[in-house]
């Protein structure tokens, strides 16, 4: 079983999990650009059984492209984001990618809210495409 380790720019917020994410995927929404400051957000959804927060760590409610409700947890220290909680998804915690500082991570295989992704962007073919 794999343990992998996600944390925060200082290391005050860690997240592990313990085996393969249920799902990896990207995210287009403008949401999801405005807390990464990038062109989109990438995110590995892990069972909740699966994960375990350690440190302090702040919340952001915040209402997504959809309407549901995420909560993120974001260190009060850097101001990372780690992880978040979608009302929309209970039972699960989303990773963000970046968070595991490993380039071997495994890809995303959904994409998102692709009415919204930048044109110059490109993306795998193999990949599912939701608008």
């Amino acid at each position: 079983m794999t343990d992998r380790q996600a944390t925060c720019s200082c290391g005050k917020l860690v997240v592990c999990t313990r085996g393969e994410p249920v799902r990896v995927s990207i995210c287009h929404c403008l949401a999801c650009q405005k807390r990464t400051g990038s062109v989109f957000g990438a995110q590995a959804r892990f069972p909740s059984d699966a994960v375990t927060i350690e440190g302090q760590s702040r919340e952001y409610a915040q209402a997504g492209d959809s309407g549901s409700i995420a909560r993120f947890r974001f260190c009060g220290e850097c101001g990372a984001t780690v992880c978040w909680q979608s009302d929309a998804l209970p039972g699960f915690v989303t990773v963000a990618v970046g968070a595991f500082a490993d380039p071997g991570f495994p890809p995303p295989r959904v994409s998102v809210y692709e009415q919204r992704r930048h044109s110059w962007l490109g993306l795998p073919d193999d990949m599912e495409h939701f608008d």
